[in-house]
């Protein structure tokens, strides 16, 4: 509580109260220059002006900035801050902390502002106050009167599950012999209050359905559910580990079971599977009959791919997601493939997604895997956003080996000039060599920002292969990066152990075995020692392809000193 006296006194006549001058929602050295704000619209706008209205000299700071408020306004937010400050604190702690010459003047200062001491203490932003609502959307985005409707609703809701709560409990209570402490009988359940508590029941489901989307509470008491006889899972009697499932998980698997049974695809079944993937997303036998549902019932894919997006962010290393989204893909294709503006619109959706969702894991392996087959299936293979945003990903980080594979699969599977059955590390002729080179100096310029790593070696390696080049014609560029090799320790500079790999190999290539030799010598004894018993396996093995090949040029040899005679 503020101190009473000379703080809550009239200011003498040669005093000008505070409030003429201080408070921002009131001077002319803030609110007045600034222009009133309008209705609003929104149930975030409403929270954020309601959030300036108890904390104006805070709102003021974040619109102008600290430095350009008036004195009068400086100090008007820094005795709201130490205000906001103490009220957190215990009541025994507050004037240890400042004194009660200093507590004086912050409430002497309060008081002539007329200062908001329980003001809002964060300023509401999107997608943190309110949560969700079933669909993903921003409950703060909502109207005003769509969010009153929506809270009418919940208040309903409680209302109806509070009575339902207490019909429960009488029934108990009959079964119990209990007697009501009032009028000295036994508790009877009418059939009036059976009836009313259908009717509750009913009312509930519709307004759980329209609030929430999805099942809330246990499946035997709702009215919905009543005509299912649910199947439990039995264990085999002597079972060395039987599962302790949840009673929420254990009851949703048995109404599951007998739904599946009777092969019924219906929106109650659809509800289910969402409740149970809630609970369990990796369940692959519900995810597949909700496909079944989802194509029985003709549900619009866009709508469950919405829905769909949702779970996956949710669940990020979760692979039956990513499983139904290709049955999506597969069912939805042949409606809009022959029409080519809705086949780019559903490609640039998806593309946005996948973005979206690799900016949380970059290296997803299923992310990635269904990003190489919906390239394919909707023939994304000249689209040049696809081939940009592979491109930014890399400029952001050039070690992601995942989005230099999808590059290559991007570029050199096109059907327009990939030969059918062509392995990706086998050559093939009809790859233009333009776009060889163009890839060539696409990776050479990523190895200069990090010489060091092995992505962009390896793609230029394979892109070599594909376009049918030998290794030798990028042997300049490599020799860039190691410089001196065998001429003693102080004069060696190797600046990437993969240029030296590399350089071994165009050395082998040119049958230059002496220099392939030392390229690998070098690597297991001081640029790569860790892995020295792989590059003395390597020197090995080109020892022996040199005594292989002797033979069969002695064979040659002979066939062309017998042919000459």
């Amino acid at each position: 509580m503020p101190p009473k006296g000379k703080a809550a006194t009239k200011p003498k006549a040669t005093e000008t109260p505070a409030t003429t001058t201080s408070n921002p929602t009131t001077t002319n050295t803030t609110s007045q220059t600034a222009s009133q704000p309008s209705e609003p619209t929104t149930v975030l706008e409403r929270s954020q002006q309601r959030y300036e209205k108890t904390r104006p000299f805070e709102a003021a700071r974040q619109q102008k900035g600290l430095s350009k408020l008036p004195k009068e306004d400086q100090k008007g937010w820094i005795c709201d801050q130490l205000l906001h400050l103490t009220n957190r604190l215990p009541a025994a702690s507050r004037s240890s902390l400042l004194g009660p010459k200093a507590s004086k003047e912050i409430w002497w200062t309060v008081n002539g502002t007329n200062s908001i001491v329980r003001g809002l203490k964060h300023k509401p932003k999107p997608h943190t106050t309110w949560g969700t609502d079933r669909n993903g959307h921003d409950v703060g985005s909502y109207t005003i009167e769509r969010f009153d409707e929506r809270f009418r609703k919940r208040i309903a809701l409680t209302a109806l599950q509070v009575s339902s709560r207490v019909f429960r409990e009488n029934v108990e209570r009959e079964k119990r012999g209990f007697v009501d402490a009032r009028s000295g009988r036994e508790i009877i359940v009418t059939e009036r209050e059976i009836d009313e508590e259908k009717v509750r029941r009913s009312k509930m489901a519709a307004l759980k359905k329209d609030l929430y989307g999805a099942i809330t509470g246990k499946l035997a008491e709702s009215v919905e559910w009543e005509d299912v006889v649910p199947i439990p899972h039995e264990e085999p009697e002597g079972a060395l580990a039987a599962i302790i499932y949840p009673a929420e998980y254990a009851e949703a698997m048995s109404y599951l079971r007998a739904v599946m049974t009777t092969k019924e695809y219906s929106p109650r079944c659809l509800r289910l599977t969402e409740h149970i993937i809630a609970m369990n997303p990796a369940h692959y036998t519900v995810w597949l009959y909700r496909a079944a549902n989802i194509f029985a019932l003709g549900i619009s894919i866009p709508d469950e791919i919405e829905w769909l997006n949702e779970v996956a962010l949710a669940n990020l290393k979760n692979y039956q997601i990513w499983h139904h989204r290709h049955l999506l893909v597969e069912h939805y294709y042949p409606t809009i493939s022959s029409d080519p503006d809705a086949l780019a619109q559903f490609a640039k959706q998806e593309r946005g997604f996948l973005i979206a969702i690799l900016s949380e894991d970059t290296k997803n392996y299923h992310v990635w895997s269904y990003r190489s087959w919906l390239v394919g299936k909707l023939g994304m293979w000249e689209d040049e956003e696809e081939l940009k945003s592979i491109e930014k990903m890399i400029d952001e980080d050039v070690r992601n080996n995942s989005a230099w594979s999808h590059r290559f699969v991007l570029v050199f599977s096109n059907p327009k000039y990939a030969t059918p059955g062509k392995a990706a590390t086998e050559k093939d002729e009809k790859v233009p060599q333009e776009l060889v080179e163009r890839e060539v100096k696409y990776a050479q310029n990523k190895v200069y920002l990090a010489p060091q790593n092995q992505s962009p070696w390896n793609y230029m390696r394979g892109v070599l292969v594909k376009g049918g080049q030998p290794l030798a014609s990028v042997q300049e560029f490599v020799e860039e990066f190691v410089n001196k090799l065998g001429e003693g320790e102080e004069e060696e500079e190797v600046k990437s152990t993969h240029a030296l790999d590399l350089l071994a190999e165009i050395y082998a290539e040119k049958k230059e075995n002496e220099k392939a030799d030392l390229c690998l010598r070098r690597l297991a004894e001081k640029w790569d020692k860790i892995r020295g018993g792989y590059w003395e396996w390597r020197r090995k093995c080109l020892t022996q392809s040199e005594t292989e090949k002797a033979p069969g040029e002695q064979v040659e040899k002979a066939e062309e000193g017998i042919a000459a005679a």
